[in-house]
């Protein structure tokens, strides 16, 4: 059931930010444009509080419920850029915007920017660190939430390696093709 929750969550979510741009741009309501756009963390309340709820109700935690506050993680510290490059976008096609800008990154400009994702993806694990601890603390049944534990190893492993490869480019930087430095 977790699952599927997390496939509508984020169809939830987008679901929300393109009914606030077409209310932004297409329909000139920008209160109500606003509104949609802020009930997107709704979305991952309602998966936090399914999840706590179906744990706490007996259910063993599995890979997915770990998936869930993984998704909450990233959902609150990339949603307001995904936000942010959909609304450039969709002012440039509906609005007259300013045309995004799609120039590819190099050298100490590309370097900063993968430092930057990183750290975002740092802020994404704290987030969903924090509450994978805090629901095991509140099952407090460690074979009950021992899939939750291996979920934040695995995703502890996986910031590791983004670390590797988006700090590699500081010190290897990258080179626009056909420029020898």
């Amino acid at each position: 059931m977790i699952g599927w929750l997390i496939i509508v969550c984020e169809i939830g979510f987008w679901v929300f930010v393109l009914a606030g741009l077409i209310a932004r741009y297409l329909f000139k309501k920008e209160k109500l444009g606003a509104l949609l756009l802020i009930c997107t963390p709704i979305v991952d309340i309602i998966l936090l509080a399914a999840t706590v709820a179906d744990l706490k109700n007996g259910a063993v935690a599995t890979t997915v419920h770990g998936i869930a506050a993984v998704y909450i993680g990233i959902s609150i510290a990339y949603g307001h850029q995904l936000i942010q490059w959909a609304d450039e976008r969709f002012a440039y096609w509906f609005a007259e915007g300013q045309k995004p800008d799609s120039k590819k990154k190099f050298g100490i400009e590309h370097a900063r920017k993968e430092r930057q994702g990183w750290y975002r993806h740092v802020l994404a694990w704290v987030i969903g660190g924090a509450l994978l601890g805090a629901i095991i603390l509140y099952i407090n049944n460690s074979s009950q939430t021992e899939a939750l534990f291996r979920t934040l190893q695995v995703w502890s492993f996986v910031l590791v390696i983004d670390f590797v490869i988006s700090f590699s480019y500081t010190l290897m930087p990258r080179k626009e093709k056909g420029i020898n430095v």
